[in-house]
């Protein structure tokens, strides 16, 4: 099936303008964004619901530009890394990855932990920076470009909490309704975020972590990414810090961060 556009204003503007071949190549890009495995042409066709002598060109083209690689044992078509590439220095991204690098490095170092930077993509969270822990064998860390959800992650959760009203009330509402995170539990929830300033929580996916998450700021004082550590607990003495240790750890990184993007409380 083809995508329909993520709200009501997409759906507006595309009617009022039309570029089709553009529409489908941001349509085989975001088809190959879910595909782990990649997808030939055939395959992408299916998807899109569309024809594939529709399709051909434009995919050779992206090809021959770098945007899709295609592997000749399978013939396979994939995302290539020219899209974070130019997503990177497009966006307030690169300043901030920049400033957050050789603080997390140092801060990875410290701990004997990963940590990863996270900003908000629409209605989800996206992975922009990690640091992986050089010390230690055993580490759990995030791959870049991840996307992860805004109400249930704790990356997501400090993003949320320190958003404006009227933008968090308009993200809210692009969510999926929840069971486990109804709008009344969510929002009391993330107001003790926003209260405490930070949050520290087990994994709701893995066991034995325990995520740590401060909002890094802009120099207009609003929350522009997370910085975040899954704490991965050890049986034995090995790990220097303590999960408070830690925190306090992620709390001084963060500030460094944000006073180098300008941000001067």
């Amino acid at each position: 099936m083809r995508r329909q556009p993520r709200n009501a204003a997409a759906s507006a503007a595309s009617r009022r303008y039309s570029a089709p071949a553009l529409e489908k190549g941001i349509d085989i890009i975001e088809a190959l964004a879910d595909a782990e495995s990649g997808l030939t042409i055939s395959e992408i066709s299916q998807r899109l619901g569309r024809p594939m002598s529709e399709l051909f060109r434009i995919i050779i083209v992206m090809e021959r530009r770098g945007w899709l690689q295609k592997d000749p044992e399978s013939s396979r078509y994939s995302v290539t890394y020219h899209v974070l590439e130019l997503a990177h220095r497009g966006t307030p991204s690169q300043s901030l990855t920049l400033a957050a690098a050789p603080v997390m490095h140092e801060l990875s170092g410290r701990i004997n932990q990963s940590c990863h930077l996270v900003v908000r993509s629409h209605d989800q969270g996206l992975v922009v920076l990690r640091q992986e822990n050089p010390k230690r064998h055993a580490n759990l860390s995030v791959r870049m470009g991840a996307t992860i959800a805004l109400a249930s992650s704790c990356s997501g959760q400090v993003l949320l909490a320190h958003l404006d009203e009227a933008d968090r009330d308009g993200i809210l509402a692009m969510l999926p309704r929840s069971s486990e995170w109804p709008r009344a539990k969510l929002l009391k929830y993330l107001e003790r975020i926003r209260k405490q300033g930070y949050q520290v929580q087990p994994s709701p996916i893995t066991a034995g972590v325990t995520d740590v998450s401060y909002p890094v700021r802009g120099f207009d004082g609003k929350a522009m990414a997370a910085l975040t550590v899954p704490y991965l607990h050890a049986l034995d003495d090995s790990l220097p810090t303590t999960v408070e240790q830690t925190r306090k750890l992620v709390e001084d990184a963060a500030r460094r961060i944000s006073r180098a993007l300008g941000w001067m409380h």
